[in-house]
């Protein structure tokens, strides 16, 4: 793993953006299209418009896997990352090849099946990832389960998680936060060719001394990108503070 850290959150994203178009662009002038993992919330903002902006991408070639949701989550709520990700890139870039978003509103286990089958046809050449408050990478919360082979599976997510998603203001209040997720396991996003992980923020701070200086462990989930041959994660001034 190699780290970057930058003054601002929108240089990093700028940074972590530009890598991960570089290495969308090598991955269809190699095989012909790319395979790429979205992720979401507040820290991905620049990163994901800094892809947007990239007019020299051909987007008709590039397949986009989601990285998570809320179960039970309306598309229409403001928390949705369907939304989020439907309004931030689906809909902002030319005709992508296939987009396998996850629907939290049908059943949970048919679900898991129908994005399964879809991503283990794709080897993944790009994931763009983040590291929660608590560690967490996706929505696998400590202690996350390091060994479960399936692409995605359901997860409960602690309060640390939920008080997250509260203050980054996607809720109104703790009790309407979700309790469960659809998460991509820990070794599915390892299977990654490429991870591009970008953490802005001084709240990420403890998240990213713990998980990128302590001993790899489930209790700082995201603690396994130090295992990965390519993952590159983007820092800014104040995320790096207690490095």
């Amino acid at each position: 793993m190699k780290i970057e850290k930058f003054d601002t959150r929108e240089e990093l994203g700028q940074a972590a953006g530009t890598l991960g178009a570089q290495y969308i662009k090598e991955a269809i002038e190699q095989n012909g299209e790319a395979n790429i993992i979205l992720a979401t919330g507040q820290s991905q903002f620049e990163t994901i418009e800094t892809l947007v902006q990239d007019k020299t991408i051909d987007w008709s070639k590039v397949r986009m896997f989601h990285l998570d949701e809320y179960i039970g989550m309306s598309i229409t709520h403001k928390a949705s990352f369907r939304k989020y990700l439907t309004e931030r890139f689906v809909n902002r870039v030319d005709g992508l090849k296939e987009v396998v978003l996850i629907n939290g509103e049908v059943d949970p286990q048919q679900e898991l099946q129908r994005l399964s089958e879809a991503i283990k046809k794709y080897p993944i050449d790009v994931a763009f990832v983040g590291i929660g408050e608590n560690g967490h990478l996706a929505f696998n919360d400590p202690p996350a389960d390091f060994d479960v082979e399936e692409p995605y599976l359901v997860v409960n997510l602690d309060e640390q998680c939920r008080r997250q998603q509260l203050g980054e203001g996607w809720f109104g209040g703790l009790e309407e936060v979700p309790l469960q997720a659809i998460s991509m396991s820990i070794k599915q996003i390892m299977k990654s060719k490429n991870i591009i992980c970008a953490v802005p923020d001084q709240r990420k701070a403890e998240a990213v001394r713990n998980c990128l200086t302590l001993p790899v462990s489930n209790l700082h989930p995201a603690s396994i990108l130090q295992e990965h041959a390519h993952c590159v994660c983007f820092l800014d001034t104040q995320s790096a503070s207690l490095l």
